[in-house]
């Protein structure tokens, strides 16, 4: 009775909380996936953290990383902006956010970076990881692995090159915010791509993902991003009279909701260090109750548009064992997992229910339709492997 009686004070605490909050401030507050930090670069101070270290999915964030890559290579003169890469089978095979280039069709290493920074293409992606990873993409996320770690990224781990999901691929939201750092500071001739709004690639017009170029005044890059298990993503960077600031934050229900906590948090930083700024009350002050409902969570999300389309071949890596590493991967992935597989069996026991002679086709179908999301941008991709065509039932004749 009084464990009842407290869950029920703690659910009340929370519901006034979020009351008192800004409206986009919901979902962040509630989320198992959420954490961001605010850098100055010049000092190298973080100046507002909140589950800064802890591990989440860096989705198309990945993609920085990729391009830090190809930067050093452009640099060392083992690859050049009008080389051009011919698309692979299996990196054309990766699905959206994707360009869409057949097999053997051929694009620049500029428009590939073009790619890259705008559509958030996870075939371009791919095939830049073959060709410096010596032809596996796989041997590719080792290198970018070994050269995060070596550039102070101690919290990150690929295994891929666009951010497709996979369950041991982490990072955190302060090793992000200084991928952003160190892709200015290292590579500043090639960093204006990433403010790129729109890119002409013949008959194709690829817009940027990121709106905070255009919404948040000093915007000037960097990537967003988003998969099922981390939501939301963004680091931006915004300069305002000489003064820079970097901010990284996971876990929003809609992009809508992480521009706009994004853009508070660049207020309140730039506040702080007397540049203009509103310097409101910022949403992910407050401290939630260890074990709160997550009701809010995905709220605006659920609005988001859903595309349904084939996936060829996932990247999507299936780990040897759920529960291998479990301390180091974040809650959502394996919150995700096990939601994933309640609904495959209900479903599977609900179709079973319908049809009791055929639960075992009735199950291969339903894991047939078992989907993971992966998109950027403001819309989410629903990508699901298509159940193999069975032959009707033949009733026999009644006499």
């Amino acid at each position: 009775m009084g464990r009842a009686v407290r869950q029920l004070g703690l659910i009340a605490a929370s519901a006034l909380l979020m009351a008192a909050l800004p409206r986009s401030a919901a979902a962040q507050i509630g989320s198992a996936r959420y954490a961001a930090v605010v850098l100055d670069p010049q000092s190298g101070k973080v100046l507002f953290g909140s589950n800064a270290e802890a591990p989440r999915h860096p989705a198309s964030l990945t993609k920085m990383m990729t391009l830090y890559m190809l930067f050093g290579a452009l640099r060392r003169g083992e690859i050049s902006l009008q080389q051009r890469l011919e698309m692979t089978p299996t990196a054309a095979s990766r699905p959206p956010s994707k360009l869409g280039l057949p097999p053997g069709r051929s694009i620049t290493v500029e428009n590939a970076i073009y790619a890259l920074v705008t559509k958030s293409a996870n075939d371009v992606a791919s095939l830049l990881g073959e060709t410096l990873g010596g032809g596996s993409e796989p041997r590719f996320a080792q290198m970018m692995t070994l050269r995060a770690r070596a550039i102070g990224l101690s919290g990150t781990t690929f295994r891929n090159a666009s951010g497709l999901p996979d369950i041991d691929q982490i990072t955190t939201a302060h090793d992000m915010a200084m991928l952003g750092l160190r892709l200015q500071r290292d590579f500043p001739e090639y960093y204006h791509y990433f403010g790129t709004r729109r890119h002409v690639m013949g008959p194709v017009t690829l817009r940027n993902h990121n709106r905070m170029l255009d919404a948040y005044e000093g915007v000037d890059g960097i990537k967003t991003g988003y998969v099922d298990a981390s939501g939301f993503n963004i680091v931006s960077s915004a300069q305002r009279d000489n003064q820079r600031l970097i901010v990284a934050v996971f876990g929003g229900s809609s992009w809508v909701e992480r521009d706009r906590h994004a853009a508070a948090l660049l207020d309140r930083g730039f506040a702080q260090l007397g540049v203009d700024g509103s310097g409101g009350v910022v949403m992910a002050n407050a401290a939630v109750p260890r074990g709160l409902a997550l009701a809010a969570v995905g709220g605006t999300a659920a609005a988001a548009t859903l595309r349904t389309v084939r996936a060829g071949g996932m990247v999507a890596r299936a780990a040897p064992s759920l529960t291998r590493r479990a301390a180091a991967r974040p809650v959502a992935a394996t919150r995700s997992v096990v939601a994933a597989r309640k609904t495959v069996r209900l479903a599977a026991a609900q179709a079973s229910a319908r049809n009791p002679d055929r639960p075992a086709a009735a199950t291969r179908r339903v894991a047939a339709r078992t989907v993971v999301e992966q998109g950027d941008g403001g819309t989410r991709v629903r990508v699901r492997t298509v159940a193999p065509a069975r032959k009707p039932v033949v009733k026999p004749r009644r006499r």
